[in-house]
């Protein structure tokens, strides 16, 4: 058992040491990693890219469109042709063919505004389109330092076991030590060993969490590999803003609430272009072609060659297309009602969202206050009966249930810490801050 325990030891010392060689991922490398390298917000950018593409002058309608066209056709005839004089002329074979080319320029000068709303409406899109990347890197960030401060937790708990494991350790020895001059019997032995195998089991188990844990950040981070690496542990709270305060910032800067805006913006002006279909539409065209035609023997022109200009005005008015015009307009108007309605409601689930997430960030830090007082009066009572318990005043069990005790609520506090930053990480986002506080 002893050879055992000093295997564990000994793999607890190596990895120690590893660990301290691993290099730091501080919380601004994390999210500048994030920024660069995270597959969520490359395919956030690449949408938004398209959406810039999609405003462009080059799909508005508003140039004009040039077409060219050529052709050629060949002809063999047998033909029978009858003069006007009564001569008649009996062609086997003949041959003749046609050649044609032409560009041909058409502009719509005015088609209902139809052009200018949608126009209006790509641009609009294209807002959308950076409100949508900008929730998805909030997003990312959030979930970022969810699992950031997870890999922290861990990692100060795996420094606590080690700390319980050198604690147990040392009870170990001196139980063994006061065994062999008569001082106590081989109970006490066992109960020490089986504490000690107790923390290096948990130790193991939380190193092992600990190592999952930071897989889960490097997928975050967009990166493969094993995670040899330690994070920042220091947590500073930042929110300096109160509730009134962050309750306007959350009306004027939420991302949800914006982009609920953008589409009401969006379906605004598809309700204007499907209007556009009521008016007529005026377009100008022109050509320049080039034919040539080889005429038969039949023919009293053997070749003739045209070319020139053509151009002109037209006007479109649909009057009546079965109503589809009239169907269009009623829809976009309910979508319009729709995306107000919406927004009225997603005010509601925010505003709910906000008071929750005050009342839960208010909870956590004064559990994270209470936890700092609980983590001194447990220091306090594990010194006093570690003194005790080497002057064989308390006996092991209460010694260990010391132990025990300080370790929960140094735990407890770790998480208590993790726990209030991340619920003002979530006011910081719901309030649109998110991206603009430092890291």
């Amino acid at each position: 058992m002893m050879n055992y325990i000093k295997f564990i030891i000994f793999i607890f010392s190596v990895s120690a040491g590893l660990q301290a060689q691993e290099k730091m991922i501080t919380k601004s490398e994390a999210v500048q990693l994030a920024l660069e390298n995270n597959y969520g917000i490359k395919i956030s950018n690449n949408n938004l890219k398209i959406a810039e593409n999609n405003k462009g002058i080059l799909n508005t309608g508003f140039l004009p469109t040039l077409t060219g066209n050529a052709g050629g056709t060949y002809n063999l005839d047998n033909t029978e042709a009858e003069f006007s004089n009564g001569n008649i002329t009996n062609l086997t074979g003949a041959e003749s063919n046609r050649y044609n080319a032409s560009l041909n320029l058409n502009y719509t000068l005015f088609d209902g505004l139809g052009r200018h709303y949608n126009y209006q409406q790509l641009k609009e899109q294209y807002n959308l389109s950076e409100l949508q990347a900008r929730e998805t890197i909030e997003n990312t960030i959030f979930q970022l330092f969810t699992v950031y401060y997870n890999v922290a937790k861990l990692t100060e708990n795996v420094t606590l076991l080690n700390q319980s494991l050198h604690i147990s350790k040392d009870r170990l020895a001196r139980v063994e030590y006061q065994f062999d001059y008569g001082q106590n019997t081989k109970l006490d032995i066992l109960n020490a060993e089986v504490d000690v195998n107790n923390d290096s089991i948990n130790l193991l188990n939380t190193k092992q969490v600990l190592t999952n844990a930071k897989r889960d950040l490097y997928v975050v981070l967009g990166k493969n590999g094993f995670p040899d690496f330690t994070v920042d542990t220091l947590v500073n709270f930042s929110l300096t803003l109160n509730k009134e305060m962050l309750t306007d910032l959350v009306k004027q800067n939420n991302v949800t609430l914006k982009q609920i805006e953008s589409n009401i913006a969006v379906s605004d002006f598809q309700l204007k272009s499907n209007r556009s279909g009521y008016l007529p539409s005026i377009g100008l065209t022109g050509s320049y072609g080039w034919n040539k035609n080889n005429n038969n023997a039949a023919s009293f022109l053997s070749t003739s060659t045209n070319t020139g200009f053509s151009g002109g005005v037209n006007l479109t008015w649909s009057l009546f297309n079965g109503g589809r015009t009239r169907t269009l307009v009623q829809n976009a108007k309910i979508n319009l009602e729709n995306q107000q309605l919406f927004k009225e409601q997603t005010e509601l689930e925010i505003d709910r969202d906000f008071n929750n997430a005050w009342e839960d960030y208010q909870n956590k830090l004064f559990v994270l206050q209470t936890q700092l007082k609980n983590v001194q009066t447990n220091t306090n009572n594990f010194n006093r009966t570690e003194e005790r318990y080497k002057l064989g005043q308390v006996t092991s069990i209460e010694f260990r249930q010391a132990q025990l005790n300080l370790i929960n609520a140094i735990s407890d506090k770790n998480a208590a810490k993790y726990d209030a930053k991340l619920a003002e990480l979530q006011l910081l986002q719901l309030s649109g801050q998110l991206l603009d506080m430092e890291f």
